[in-house]
């Protein structure tokens, strides 16, 4: 029993070996490129020479040229108008050599037209570069790293404390207490500075600007085009939130202007695909209160005749939106503490008659929202 055991499983230990000298050569001197339309093969020579071709380190005719100059390899905190190199390459990656080169060599658009004046590469390059891109498409986005410093500083400050305060009280292997009470003073109003700005920190994002699917700017929409906001957030005079525009709003437009003045037709056409598709675009919310919080815009916008750039700052100058403001309950409270109620033809603050009566004989000229009520815990939090 114990041999017909062991038989077998050399056997398998075989099968595996053989297995393994027909396999991993395969794989260890070539990648195979998932083209679907010329199922190439394609070397790990080849690879390496289209990445070289890709990053620009290699000359002809005395120049190169680097196409990470201008489309991102690695994830950045200030938009970047041109797509990232691995849009472009899932896009063309079920495409061929020829519509890749194409659109290298002979671009549609005036910006990218210029960009690429003056690009020669040969078919054999190009064959180099779609390989080299479709193993591209294949690999996330790369992040930076993020930095570290003032969690190990809050590390060492904490270790600190816990050895010389079992120092000082247990082991007083140190006899000078005073070195004890420096290390504990100190390591104590760093931590407790820590931990209360850090706790007030919580949920609060300061100029959080995410990648959105589709390189909006609103400053060539509500800026340079003079776009209304309710035009694209609709919603926002009778609802609660603003509502993220539907691309058919997109389309109203975009059905004749193909082409922007910054990103060319690719992000345009992200756009018509979505409409084409029927597939909505998953826009990422910037502005987002906590759960606990009710706020209506329709109360803000509607009634209270609020401005957009009051809370969201000056959108129509963000190419990148952004928070760029508090949005704490104290910036709020502040706010109904100072702001004015204008009852003039005002169907919903007509309703507070009294105050209305006093403001018709001149009994009071300055009302605030927190007079009538806008600072009670029960307006937002229920």
């Amino acid at each position: 029993m114990a041999r017909s055991f062991s038989s077998k499983f050399l056997k398998l230990i075989y099968a595996a070996l053989i297995l393994s000298i027909i396999v991993i050569p395969s794989y260890s001197n070539g990648f195979r490129a998932q083209d679907s339309v010329n199922h190439k093969t394609v070397t790990h020579e080849e690879l390496v020479r289209g990445e070289r071709l890709f990053h620009g380190l290699v000359y002809r005719e005395n120049k190169s040229v680097n196409c990470t100059a201008c489309h991102n390899i690695k994830a950045s905190d200030t938009i970047n108008w041109n797509p990232n190199a691995l849009e472009i390459s899932f896009k063309y990656f079920d495409k061929s050599e020829e519509d890749l080169g194409k659109v290298l060599l002979n671009p549609n658009g005036l910006k990218m037209a210029e960009v690429h004046k003056g690009f020669q590469f040969t078919p054999e390059e190009i064959t180099l570069l779609k390989a080299y891109m479709d193993e591209l498409s294949t690999m996330p986005i790369q992040k930076h790293k993020p930095v570290i410093t003032n969690l190990l500083l809050f590390i060492i400050a904490s270790l600190l404390l816990l050895f010389s305060t079992i120092d000082l009280i247990i082991t007083k292997r140190i006899r000078n207490q005073w070195i004890h009470l420096l290390i504990l003073s100190v390591t104590g109003v760093y931590i407790t500075w820590v931990l209360v700005v850090e706790a007030i920190a919580i949920g609060h994002s300061p100029d959080y600007a995410p990648d959105q699917p589709v390189k909006f700017s609103h400053a060539i929409h509500a800026g340079q085009n003079k776009t209304e906001c309710v035009y694209c957030h609709s919603y926002a005079p009778y609802s609660k939130t603003s509502g993220f525009p539907a691309t058919n709003v997109c389309m109203n437009c975009h059905l004749i202007v193909r082409t922007g003045s910054r990103t060319g037709a690719f992000e345009i056409a992200k756009v018509i695909e979505s409409y084409e598709q029927m597939k909505p675009i998953q826009w990422v919310r910037v502005h987002n209160l906590p759960d606990h919080v009710f706020f209506s815009h329709a109360q803000h916008v509607n009634a209270g005749g609020v401005a957009c750039q009051e809370c969201h700052g000056p959108v129509q100058e963000m190419g990148r939106i952004s928070l760029n403001t508090e949005m704490t309950m104290g910036w709020c409270i502040n706010c109904h503490r100072t702001r004015n109620v204008n009852f003039n033809n005002n169907k919903f603050y007509s309703q507070y008659t009294d105050m209305a009566e006093k403001i018709r004989k001149g009994e009071t000229s300055n009302v605030t929202v927190e007079m009538l009520g806008g600072t009670e815990c029960m307006k937002c939090h229920y």
